[in-house]
């Protein structure tokens, strides 16, 4: 990885930022990051955090952090209260002076229902779930502090992620996986390697602007894992229709299904100045198999 950030901090040390780290984190010479319990993790300097009253000492070393951090990679979901981040550290990050990208990893959620239509980064974010309006306020913060502070914004919409141990070929070989049809409802997703990239190429280039974060071939839900199925020799689950499982489904899973869009990636491909890694789940969930196999 080519970059001039010297000082990565992590808000949030989540399944994408710590694939980052263990991907690209050799560009970095300090690399701060936050989780709720502190736990450390190899590479990083950890400050347990949540977010809540009380926290005075892990808020000192934050803001010391945010004082020098070249490159902010924010991972942390909002919460019902908004960004956890945005107004604990939003003046220490005006008031440093530097000019490395902040990276907000965000939803294609915040994009709503499309009918199916093929949509890209001009489309208007029409969200009308709670999750999806706050991750639009949430992106909306970011960039306001990016003003203010005059830095580079990169807002990476992800698609539905995967990768080593959150994928069709675990959910399959653990007999949990879910084969569920609906006539015309498309997903995006993206490997979590394609994401790393992604992450990468916005703070080398100091990306300012959206990008959304997605596959090349939105697919049915059913499609994975029947791959993942045929690449295990295993038989796939029952399809089941989506009137019968939506009787058991969580209010946030109906929400989730009741969206259905097709997101195009070509400003992804000319941020990373290539194609794609794992282009299709096909080539992901490949990959991921000769990984395991390899680790065996």
């Amino acid at each position: 990885m080519t970059t001039t950030a010297p000082t990565l901090l992590c808000l949030g040390l989540g399944y994408c930022a710590r694939h980052f780290i263990a991907r690209h984190g050799e560009g970095f010479a300090r690399i701060v990051g936050t989780n709720r319990t502190g736990a450390p993790h190899p590479g990083a300097e950890i400050v347990g955090f949540n977010g809540r009253s009380g926290e005075e000492g892990a808020l000192a070393a934050l803001t010391a952090a945010a004082a020098s951090a070249d490159a902010v990679l924010i991972s942390a979901a909002p919460g019902e209260e908004g960004d956890p981040f945005l107004s604990p550290l939003g003046t220490a990050l005006i008031a440093a002076g530097r000019r490395g990208a902040l990276v907000y990893l965000s939803t294609i959620g915040v994009y709503g229902d499309s009918g199916g239509a093929w949509i890209d980064e001009s489309a208007i974010p029409r969200a009308s779930a709670p999750r999806g309006l706050r991750r639009l306020e949430a992106e909306a913060g970011w960039r306001t502090l990016g003003e203010l502070a005059g830095r580079p914004v990169a807002v990476l919409r992800l698609g539905g992620l995967y990768g080593p141990g959150r994928n069709a070929l675990a959910d399959v070989a653990a007999g949990t996986a879910r084969c569920i049809e609906r006539d015309g409802q498309m997903f995006n997703r993206i490997h979590v390697d394609d994401i790393a990239d992604a992450i990468a190429a916005a703070i080398a280039s100091g990306h300012d602007g959206t990008v959304n974060v997605v596959d090349d071939e939105p697919s049915p839900s059913c499609a994975p894992v029947r791959f993942a199925a045929e690449l295990l020799g295993r038989p796939a689950p029952r399809a089941v229709p989506f009137e019968e499982a939506a009787q058991t489904m969580s209010p946030m899973a109906l929400s989730f299904w009741a969206e259905n869009r097709r997101v195009r990636n070509a400003r992804l491909h000319a941020l990373l100045g290539r194609g794609l890694t794992h282009p299709t789940y096909r080539e992901g969930l490949t990959a991921l198999l000769t990984e395991s196999n390899d680790d065996a």
